[in-house]
């Protein structure tokens, strides 16, 4: 009897105030496979973003996103890219979304990576400004 193994599918971000992009990308991600997100803590979220964000602590994004049916697992990642916590999951696919290409995805070194088209509109940045 063969065993069937499923496509572990890696997806790494802030997610802090989720929108239909994150849920069409989680969507997407979860076709593929069992869907690991690496969530950027706090601390990180800050040194990219500045100090406004995030908007959610990291207990309220695991919770949200550990919410969603296209989730499987979230693991909180406190250095400057996710490097070593994909290392330590060993994916089958990275999934970037939008602005990214395959050569500057980080653990592209790693495994197949798959970048998924952004959905026009759909920013945390867009979201914040409606506010």
């Amino acid at each position: 009897e063969r065993g069937f193994k499923m496509n572990v599918i890696w997806v790494n971000g802030c997610f802090d105030v989720l929108h239909r992009g994150h849920f069409e990308l989680l969507k997407y991600c979860k076709s593929l496979g069992h869907v690991i997100v690496g969530l950027n803590s706090d601390s990180s979220i800050k040194k990219l973003k500045g100090d406004a964000r995030p908007i959610f602590s990291q207990e309220d994004r695991i919770f949200m996103l550990k919410s969603c049916k296209f989730v499987d697992e979230v693991y909180i990642f406190d250095e400057d890219t996710p490097y070593n916590l994909i290392k330590d999951k060993k994916p089958d696919i990275i999934v970037k979304g939008g602005d990214y290409t395959i050569d500057t995805v980080v653990g592209n070194d790693l495994c197949e990576v798959k970048i998924f088209k952004y959905i026009d509109g759909y920013s945390t940045t867009n979201t914040l400004n409606k506010i």
